[in-house]
């Protein structure tokens, strides 16, 4: 133990002190990470004696309603312990609610006229109760999936409405249906409430750890702008920026640069993308000067005679590509990188080189961020011009407006990248007019429609973009006054009423709906703006859908009719196949999540090296494979060790998805069994 004090006379250090902590004996809970409901398994409490003498100590679990608990064969919960013994005490648990529970087992070591052998049972003086709790996920059978409905309803001093119809496919999981109303009176309080998971994604490369850093930034932006920043928030975002600042420094290349995973060339966008957001981020936090110089020097290094920039790497987003050269695109996203931070490194050569591309209008996401690139810059005609044609290839519908680069009527991550870089066009100029604000409005009720229900998009740039368009048209509408009422009814008589006012726009309201499925009405009156959001959570059974991708998997022993280990566990080998046939040359960068079976751990020694794996994480009950993209009909191959780690009785099948990471509905899922539980192969396919 070391202690030191600061006083106006100076520093004091205290010589440091050992100190002895001891505890007479201790408790350990044996149970999986997460069950899937049918399944039963063998909780295990065993209790390790460290005292010289024996105890007799009593092993008793918290009753709940939650699980039912059976005690084993032998039924004793009471047993001397002597010196560095040890004793393992038996239930089967059987859950009977779907959710995250606790389970919570005590030991106590008390007074007993019966001998252990031929000692006296001694009571510790301190230390004669150890308890331990630890949570279990139980989850449904099947595939989770999500739907969200979102609005920002501003009455205006009259009243709105609108209705959302909850429905269930036929193939429904009995039981997993769950739904839920959010309100707030802020448009980025969603965002500020999940602001570490606006996406329920990976986050492993350089890339994906911007997308959780810079959103802090326009968050904290806006709330300071408008007078909103509390103490609490801003400590809270702060470390949010420092822990990814220090992330991304492990991305980060001698030369200044940055790439995907700390290793190769550097990527040209991707250190744009990093020189933008550490720019912004130092208004907040410590950037290492050099840090944010090293970058600016390595972009300028890749700059041509003609003013264009060298693409190194790859972009991330195929859909960026399409129409116009890449030269443009990643040219437009550096000198928008750098006029917002005011650098005055984008030269006049490249300024030419973007007039003369702007002709060229066949790429809609390339002529939305040459819009804001030239607002930026203050090329008003430009601007306005880009901005005419824009407007008249709009998707327009009552209230919404939105760009796409195709005519799918789902809207993909592209989509809101380009609709959120217009609306950053249409915001930024010297003066804005009444018509201004009701064009950008219209852009927002589309946008904030996109949201998940943690308040991001469907992938990382999308989530970006978008959240800092969000942020500048906020601070532009932000009013400190105003209140409303929102009520939210069902058909059945479910009720619901939330109250915004100036004193708790950033409060996240929520309450459960519990007709499912139903039709719900939302009813807005008074004259301040909320964000009103339902989302429906359900399981399915895993799809065998056809899609561009496609997912096939094989379980097989490790050893020719042989899976269990000489200790009387399971394990066996897992083999992924994964295949495109979409119309592009490969996907993006692509994603399998491999699902443990309940009771076992993987070991992913044979996925390192494997041909197109860039990395491979583990995050709770699942294995995360970074694939550099999968090419068009070329089979690309991972294998796994699954081993069992817990005894789990009725175990059922665990699910495998693959999934374009920037495109998420391209994706595909599959199961798989243990093939020692007398089951096969399963396979699947993509939807």
């Amino acid at each position: 133990m070391e202690a030191f004090c600061l006083s106006p006379q100076g520093f004091g250090l205290a010589p440091p002190v050992q100190l002895t902590v001891f505890q007479p004996f201790f408790l350990e809970l044996s149970l999986p990470y997460s069950i899937i409901r049918g399944e039963t398994f063998e909780l295990k409490a065993t209790v390790f004696n460290y005292l010289p003498q024996c105890i007799m100590v009593t092993v008793t679990p918290t009753p709940s309603s939650d699980f039912t608990l059976t005690p084993s064969s032998d039924g004793q919960y009471s047993s001397c312990l002597c010196a560095d013994g040890r004793k393992t005490f038996k239930w089967t648990l059987v859950p009977s609610v779907l959710g995250e529970m606790s389970v919570t087992v005590s030991a106590a070591a008390g007074p007993s006229q019966t001998l252990c052998g031929n000692e006296v049972v001694t009571v510790p003086e301190r230390g004669r109760v150890d308890a331990v709790t630890r949570s279990l996920k139980v989850k449904a059978e099947g595939t989770e999936r999500v739907r969200s409905f979102s609005w920002l309803l501003c009455p205006k001093g009259g009243a709105l409405t609108e209705e959302v119809e909850l429905t269930l496919p036929g193939d429904v999981v009995k039981g997993s249906a769950r739904a839920s109303v959010s309100v707030l009176g802020d448009i980025i309080g969603r965002a500020l409430k999940n602001i570490d998971s606006l996406l329920q994604m990976p986050y492993g490369c350089g890339e994906q750890n911007m997308a959780i850093l810079s959103p802090n930034i326009y968050i904290l932006q806006y709330l300071q702008n408008t007078g909103q920043l509390t103490a609490d928030i801003k400590e809270k975002a702060t470390n949010f920026l420092k822990s990814g600042y220090q992330r991304q420094l492990n991305y980060k290349l001698p030369n200044g640069a940055y790439s995907t995973f700390g290793t190769g060339d550097g990527n040209t966008w991707l250190t744009a993308f990093v020189l933008r957001s550490f720019g912004k981020a130092k208004s907040f936090i410590y950037i290492d000067p050099k840090v944010i110089t090293d970058a600016s020097t390595w972009l300028e290094g890749n700059l041509r005679p003609d003013g264009a920039f060298n693409m190194q790497g790859k972009l991330f987003h195929n859909g960026m590509k399409g129409g116009v050269s890449d030269d443009v695109t990643i040219t437009a996203y550096i000198a928008a990188s750098m006029l917002e931070l005011n650098m005055s490194t984008v030269t006049q050569e490249t300024m030419r080189f973007l007039k003369s591309s702007a002709s060229n209008r066949s790429n809609t996401y390339t002529t939305a961020l040459l819009a804001y690139t030239f607002s930026l810059a203050g090329e008003a005609d430009l601007r306005a011009e880009l901005l005419k044609h824009l407007d008249s290839v709009a998707t327009s519908a009552g209230s919404l407006l939105h760009w796409s680069q195709s005519s799918s009527e789902q809207a993909d991550s592209l989509a809101v990248e380009t609709s959120a870089y217009v609306l950053l066009a249409v915001l930024t100029k010297p003066a804005l007019t009444a018509a201004d604000l009701g064009y950008a409005s219209r852009i927002v009720n589309w946008l904030v429609k996109q949201q998940n229900p943690y308040g991001g998009f469907s992938s990382t740039q999308d989530t970006v973009v978008a959240l800092q368009a969000l942020a500048l048209y906020a601070t532009k509408v932000f009013s400190p006054h105003g209140s409303s009422t929102v009520t939210v009814r069902s058909a059945g008589g479910d009720t619901h009423q939330f109250d915004v006012n100036q004193h708790n726009t950033l409060l996240y309201q929520e309450g459960a709906l519990r007709h499912v499925p139903g039709k719900y009405r939302v009813d807005v009156k008074g004259s301040a703006c909320a964000s009103v959001g339902v989302a429906l959570f359900y399981n399915i059974p895993t799809p065998s859908k056809h899609s561009t991708l496609s997912i096939t998997t094989q379980a097989k022993p490790l050893t020719e009719g042989q899976c269990t280990k000489a200790d009387g566990q399971q394990a066996f080998s897992l083999h992924i196949t994964v295949q495109y046939n979409g119309p592009l040359q490969s996907t993006n960068m692509a994603i399998i999540d491999v699902k443990i079976l309940s009771g076992f751990t993987a070991d992913t020694e044979k996925l390192q090296g494997s041909r197109f794996v860039d990395r491979v994480d583990s995050k709770d009950d699942h294995i995360l494979v970074y694939l550099s993209e999968v090419p068009k009909d070329i089979p690309v191959h991972c294998e796994l060790t699954i081993r069992q780690d817990l005894p789990v009785t009725n175990l059922k099948p665990a699910g495998v998805k693959v999934y374009d990471y920037y495109q998420t509905s391209d994706q595909a899922e599959a199961e798989y069994s243990s093939p020692c539980a007398g089951q096969g192969t399963a396979k699947g396919r993509g939807h």
